[in-house]
């Protein structure tokens, strides 16, 4: 007799994305480690707030200059084996780096170089994942599907932390980078399991063409690009939170043990805006997102302010919740509305715009924090999650998209392209 799930866990009943979740949910809980585990092993090192900056970034930085080819190439290649060998690449260099770690050899300039091969298998893995995601569920699904990919993530976020901060206090962050390499093996595994329809393939064509038809998608649509420069804003401030708060945690906090806590609260805060998301379904998705957005402003404030552990982990609880509200939602949204054929390369130009401001967060904040001090930097931090938040919903597109899918499941027809999009006044 098949077993039944209930109606918010449906999506779970087809294999293909089954098999899908199983693995990313696996890699995710490795994912969750990292942060904690690189933190205090280059902390280890040299003690430099500017050394873990430089670390971070060398995994950012070609993350942000491969985007663009790993979006084309997802479009043009098979997403499985783009995939495939990305976690590959990630298995090794994570290993590499754990290898090091652990045998006591490891200096910062060989963290810099695996960091940064990891990050470009990551910028080909991404636009990937985005846009396999509308294959292996069917339409009705897509938002639940994208909910319980959020709530593994979220999970990833409370027990990869959590055992990282075992690891860390009890041998070396070496081993818990060790398992986040074994995680890519047993994603790797569940992705060669699938059976998938046959990829529309893009016409040939110069590489720059498909480069302009992906923009052009972007472009074309007043929500996507405004949400986008928001959330490059959100994630430099990001970077921020998570160099400074280790430093904090280790001077004032108790270490490692403070800094996996209030990290793994995010975690619990993302599981439970997870649930509701497989619950709610609101009419104007993006407006709910982007309040979400704005509870990450709590955080950096109260570590500015001296807050205890327990005040800290409160805060970044609402955080959590705030993200898990924003994804799903966002990338429901950009699978419903953006055509099948060019949706890998707009995740891609999703990416780029999100993330290419992280490195230049990770690589000032050191100089900005040694200036100004820690407190004002982390304030300075929370004005831009607030401030970033009201301008967003002041934009009468993003206020105004609504929860309409396609018939097909895929996408929607692509709206007639305004000129000049980014400088029309009544758009902004």
């Amino acid at each position: 007799m098949r077993l039944r799930l209930p109606a918010t866990l449906a999506a779970l009943e087809e294999r293909e994305f089954r098999l899908l979740f199983i693995g990313q949910a696996t890699s995710l809980i490795g994912d969750g480690m990292v942060g904690v585990a690189l933190s205090f092993a280059v902390l280890d090192l040299t003690g430099s707030i500017s050394d873990l900056g430089l670390v971070m970034a060398a995994r950012t930085i070609p993350l942000v200059v491969f985007l663009l080819v790993g979006g084309v190439l997802a479009d043009r290649l098979p997403r499985r084996a783009v995939m495939l060998t990305a976690d590959t690449v990630r298995m090794v260099t994570q290993g590499t780096v754990a290898v090091l770690l652990i045998a006591g050899e490891a200096e910062i300039w060989q963290l810099v170089v695996c960091l940064a091969v990891f990050g470009t298998a990551t910028a080909f893995f991404n636009p990937a994942s985005t846009g396999l995601i509308p294959f292996v569920v069917s339409a009705g699904r897509l938002q639940q599907a994208n909910a319980l990919r959020g709530l593994a993530a979220s999970a990833g976020g409370i027990a990869g932390p959590a055992l990282a901060g075992i690891l860390v206090a009890a041998s070396s962050p070496g081993w818990a980078l060790a398992v986040d390499a074994l995680t890519f093996g047993v994603s790797a595994f569940f992705l060669a399991l699938l059976r998938l329809p046959p990829q529309e393939r893009l016409p040939t064509q110069p590489f720059l063409h498909d480069l302009h038809e992906g923009w052009r998608e972007v472009r074309s649509r007043t929500w996507v690009w405004t949400v986008l420069v928001w959330a490059g804003l959100g994630n430099m401030a990001a970077a921020v939170i998570f160099i400074l708060g280790p430093f904090v945690a280790k001077e004032s906090l108790g270490g490692a043990g403070s800094w996996a806590l209030i990290v793994s609260m995010f975690g619990v805060g993302a599981v439970v805006g997870g649930i509701v998301a497989l619950h709610v379904r609101p009419r104007r998705p993006l407006v709910y997102a982007n309040l979400g957005a704005g509870l990450l402003a709590l955080p950096p404030a109260l570590l500015a302010l001296g807050a205890p552990t327990a005040a800290i982990a409160v805060g970044s609880f609402l955080g959590g919740l705030g993200v898990a509200a924003f994804n799903p939602l966002w990338e429901t949204t950009l699978q419903r509305h953006i055509p099948a054929k060019a949706l890998s390369r707009v995740s891609a130009y999703d990416w780029l715009m999100s993330l290419a401001l992280n490195p230049v967060g990770q690589l000032l904040v050191g100089p900005i924090s040694a200036g100004i001090g820690v407190d004002a930097t982390l304030w300075a931090t929370s004005a831009v999650y607030l401030g970033g938040t009201a301008v967003v919903l002041a934009v009468p597109s993003v206020r105004g998209m609504t929860d309409s899918g396609s018939s097909s499941g895929h996408a929607e027809v692509v709206p007639e392209i305004e000129e000049h999009p980014l400088h029309r006044p009544d758009q902004a």
